[in-house]
């Protein structure tokens, strides 16, 4: 029963990773996107770290996907027309990175498992609240502050784009 769950949760994620990818209305890649958060989430619960699994749904599902939501309404992304591409290096780009991803993965299911000898954690409380945190803030307090950064910055940035945008549109009306 649980590896019946786990391949259907499995096609699931996946399945939503790629509508998310393919879909062309920013609003329906966001919701494709949170359940896509919610399928890892199931997996996260199946591999027994529960705390893991509530994190995921309710800082991803439920935070960072309101706030990408407010982001794609308050930029009127869903409204917007696909016009001519302004970019064109983006699809060779892509095309590169994504023949080097299937090499990649083509080379780790050759190799199998053997690619690495690294010393397996103790899989009892490797999701704990407690080593969890533990490891966040010693070793990784840094990348964690970084991060936090970052996101402060986007939020600020695309506040002032959205400010210049509102306030170039006023002046045009009057």
């Amino acid at each position: 029963m649980e590896t019946f769950l786990f391949i259907t949760t499995a096609i699931v994620a996946v399945g939503a990773a790629l509508a998310m990818v393919l879909s062309s209305n920013a609003v329906h890649s966001a919701l494709f996107l949170i359940l896509n958060f919610c399928s890892v989430a199931i997996l996260y619960f199946l591999l027994r770290a529960p705390f893991l699994g509530a994190v995921q749904v309710t800082v991803y599902a439920g935070a960072i996907m309101v706030l990408f939501l407010f982001v794609i309404m308050l930029l009127g992304a869903e409204n917007a027309e696909l016009g001519e591409e302004k970019i064109g290096w983006q699809k060779p780009a892509g095309l590169i990175l994504g023949v080097a991803l299937l090499a990649e993965i083509g080379y780790v299911a050759y190799r199998g498992t053997k690619l690495i000898d690294a010393p397996v954690a103790d899989a009892t409380n490797i999701g704990a609240p407690t080593t969890i945190s533990a490891k966040l803030f010693s070793t990784y307090l840094l990348p964690f502050e970084v991060i936090s950064i970052l996101l402060l910055i986007a939020v600020v940035g695309t506040v002032v784009l959205t400010r210049r945008r509102v306030v170039a549109r006023e002046e045009r009306q009057s």
